[in-house]
């Protein structure tokens, strides 16, 4: 096998018109991305450090769901009862499961829920936010500082646009976390100390936007109005946020509408298309046809350059067997490796033995021969 690699490259362009109308929002910052790569469609001040109120729960759910055990029994502690603000009117000594607290965290935005989780999870609120912080690490958001599990105002808890749109991005991957968030309505069934609730989701954007599949509102009067919203058409999943908006539910409908024009799904890759030919070693054939292992497809954003890239041995020995990996497909948008299938064989390719043969006597004659003098027979 050959130590280089040979590389075919195909540029793929996104060249879907932007004769689309100028976006504007009522926010002070705002950013609408693409879920899968976290390509930016638009963006305003979406680095800049602001407070994000109950949009702070996103975070709070994708600790509880990673970190807990949905059906633990929880059993409220006094200082998750008579919290401020949004609540679901949790009483000392009763018990509900993590996940009833985190429908209830999501859907009523009770800050109550959020303590109670803290407590369950952590043990206290301060720890609990300690692991918001590690997670937020982990995701990979630097602008980001967590000090309590509801978004009450606290000194030093903010986050950006940008990091807001990553961390639900993060969250969206997970089936529990957006089987939550995308419902509407529900109840929790309670017991003799838990009395049935029953819960409706502020965000409107879910029965008011096609596609719609969450996430999170969120208001206090330093904040103001802040969303988080998603929404899923045709393969294609965006997240927009806004901070500090007072015209929120037309500024996302008008950002997730935007994107939808601008993003569109793009087969990069097709299971069994052909690559190239292979040469074969020592083989019944000189080469072998190579193959797509399986589709992938992107979801291509206007304005950015997508590129597939093909990497094999120049050549392998036989034998070879039908379906062998013998290299990658890797798909970049402009620099980034947004993904890989791997590259196989068509066929199988039996060797040669007749050829080997031939190849064997070849190699004796090169060690007992020395072709620099005539070769001397006796007679």
């Amino acid at each position: 096998m050959k130590n280089g690699f040979c590389i075919i490259l195909t540029f793929i362009l996104c060249t879907v018109s932007l004769n689309c109308h100028a976006l504007e929002t009522s926010a002070k910052a705002a950013i609408v991305i693409e879920a899968e790569q976290g390509s930016v469609i638009y963006e305003k001040n979406s680095s800049q450090r602001l407070t994000m109120a109950s949009t702070t729960k996103i975070m709070t759910a994708i600790c509880a769901i990673e970190e807990g055990n949905p059906e633990q029994k929880v059993k409220i502690a006094p200082e998750a009862v008579g919290v401020e603000g949004s609540s679901i009117y949790l009483k000392h000594g009763e018990e509900l499961t993590l996940k009833e607290l985190v429908y209830g965290l999501m859907l009523n935005s009770g800050n109550d829920a959020a303590v109670a989780i803290a407590c369950a999870v952590s043990g206290d609120v301060k720890s609990f936010a300690q692991l918001m912080n590690k997670k937020a690490k982990e995701i990979g958001v630097k602008n980001t500082q967590f000090k309590n599990p509801n978004g009450l105002d606290e000194e030093g808890h903010y986050t950006t646009a940008a990091d807001l749109a990553a961390i639900t991005a993060y969250g969206l991957k997970n089936d529990d976390f957006r089987k939550i968030v995308s419902t509407y309505q529900t109840t929790i069934t309670g017991n003799e100390e838990a009395p049935k609730r029953f819960l409706t989701n502020h965000n409107k954007l879910l029965k008011r936007y096609e596609g719609c599949i969450g996430v999170k509102t969120g208001f206090t009067k330093k904040s103001g109005r802040c969303l988080v919203s998603a929404a899923e058409r045709d393969g294609v999943t965006l997240v927009a946020v806004t901070l500090s908006a007072p015209d929120d539910w037309t500024d996302h409908t008008n950002m997730l509408n935007y994107g939808f024009e601008r993003v569109h799904s793009k087969t990069m890759a097709e299971k069994g298309e052909p690559l190239t030919e292979l040469i074969v070693k020592n083989g019944v054939k000189d080469s072998v046809d190579i193959l797509c292992e399986s589709d992938f497809s992107v979801a291509a954003v206007d304005g950015k350059r997508y590129v597939t890239r093909f990497k094999s041995p120049g050549s392998v020995d036989a034998p070879v067997e039908k379906g062998e990996t013998v290299g990658i497909v890797e798909m970049y948008m402009d620099d980034k490796l947004i993904g890989t299938v791997p590259a196989v064989t068509a066929d199988s390719v039996p060797i040669d033995d007749t050829r080997s043969i031939g190849l064997s006597v070849m190699h004796l004659l090169h060690e007992f021969t020395d072709f620099d003098k005539p070769l001397h027979i006796d007679r």
